[in-house]
């Protein structure tokens, strides 16, 4: 079976995602400690890094709506920062965010959609005939598990984080938590795949319909 590691990666963003998850945040905190815990001054600091980020992506042709959104998230973490007077609350949407998602593939897992399936569905063009194959339902939903898990990790560690005001603490988690805890969780989720599917399986690239016939 093929692995859906490295589309899933380009999917998400990948490494270039990981530099919109890592970067802004950390401008806020190395801003916010190094103009005496200002948050005006780590919203700014943050704010530009995230624009430089936004006209590079663009500059290699990058979609609009995604490089807004990434540029957006960051506004609306210095927004409600600023807004509170907590520089903590900078994490917020972030926090929202994985909260968000853990319960959406929980509950995708339990409608019999896993969104992981979703996702390998639509980036190999397949739309929704993977879901005429039993077998890849389930090796969807048992790998969906593993993103669920991903996001409830997160929240509870930027939970904490937040609610006891550990800026820097924060910082480095969200850090942390980025691409590596991302590379992880596809490893681990692809070989979740590979073992859920019978040994005769074809792959996630063929799902199998009922009458036990291939399609690509």
């Amino acid at each position: 079976m093929t692995a859906p590691t490295d589309s899933l990666a380009a999917l998400l963003g990948g490494r270039r995602g990981a530099l919109d998850a890592t970067a802004p945040p950390l401008a806020f905190g190395v801003g916010w400690l190094a103009a005496g815990q200002s948050i005006g001054w780590g919203a700014a600091v943050a704010l530009a890094v995230a624009a430089v980020i936004a006209v590079w992506r663009l500059s290699r042709g990058e979609k609009v709506v995604a490089v807004l959104s990434g540029l957006g998230a960051v506004a609306a973490g210095a927004l409600i920062a600023l807004y509170t007077g907590r520089a903590e609350d900078f994490f917020l949407v972030q926090l929202l965010s994985n909260a968000l998602s853990a319960l959406a593939f929980a509950l995708s897992i339990l409608v019999r959609w896993p969104l992981l399936g979703v996702i390998v569905g639509l980036l190999l063009g397949q739309k929704t005939r993977w879901r005429r194959d039993p077998a890849l339902v389930r090796a969807y939903g048992r790998a969906s598990w593993v993103w669920t898990g991903q996001y409830l990790l997160r929240v509870l560690v930027y939970g904490y984080l937040w609610w006891s005001a550990q800026v820097v603490a924060l910082t480095v988690a969200r850090v942390a938590m980025s691409w590596p805890l991302f590379a992880v969780v596809m490893a681990i989720s692809a070989v979740v795949l590979r073992r859920s599917l019978p040994a005769d399986h074809p792959g996630i690239r063929h799902p199998v319909s009922p009458d036990g016939a291939a399609r690509d």
